[in-house]
């Protein structure tokens, strides 16, 4: 099992800090990993510590409940997807749906193929949030930080109502991915051509042929 380890999530300075954000990513990569292979019942501390290969007890010290663990794994989760499209990679408002549908299917392209454990794993915090009202609350929180910009871009390529057509948009993204990752499609992952003519159709449905 591989982890990523981009940037520290934790505001921490020197060595003893850095050690701690380290451990800590370290931690919440392992409990994402695990909640993509086993599900949500694979999630323990004690599974946590074999498969980040610390001593036993240590992701208590870091996260001492269930519901802590889940708060790390749904943070981590959400910086981890956040680095799925670079800066650089964000379409120019001012490219119209060609640039924002090269985007969105670059971005669906390598969920599916780089990025499947974490797709997998939002799912299980994603149902998870459902029946954890505080776990449900961070869940949102971090999900603004992808839906805000969304619509400041349909907003932006002239929509005329941004907000129902971001979450046309959302829907769209979330429906083919769970179909090509868990669905009736798992075993097919369309091109990234393929995604962007569909994400060219959507637009152009939504913006008028002129956007």
């Amino acid at each position: 099992m591989t982890a990523e380890h981009p940037g520290s999530t934790a505001n921490a300075s020197g060595p003893s800090g850095a050690s701690r954000a380290s451990r800590l990513e370290l931690i919440a990569d392992s409990a994402i990993a695990l909640l993509a292979e086993r599900g949500m019942r694979g999630l323990t501390h004690r599974a946590v510590d074999e498969a980040a290969g610390l001593p036993p007890g240590s992701t208590s010290n870091h996260a001492r409940t269930r519901a802590a663990l889940l708060e790390l794994a749904v943070r981590r989760h959400a910086a981890r997807e956040a680095r799925v499209l670079t800066p650089d990679e964000m379409p120019d408002p001012a490219g119209g749906f060609d640039a924002l549908a090269e985007a969105l299917a670059i971005v669906l392209h390598r969920s599916l193929t780089e990025h499947r454990e974490l797709l997998l794993a939002r799912y299980e915090l994603a149902l998870e949030a459902t029946r954890r009202p505080e776990l449900r609350k961070i869940y949102d929180e971090e999900g603004r930080a992808f839906r805000e910009p969304l619509v400041a871009l349909m907003t932006a390529g002239g929509s005329t109502d941004p907000q129902r057509h971001a979450l046309s948009l959302v829907a769209w993204c979330e429906g083919l991915m769970f179909s090509c990752a868990a669905g009736s499609y798992h075993a097919e992952t369309p091109s990234r051509a393929q995604l962007r003519t569909g994400f060219t159709e959507l637009l152009r449905g939504m913006l008028g042929p002129g956007a």
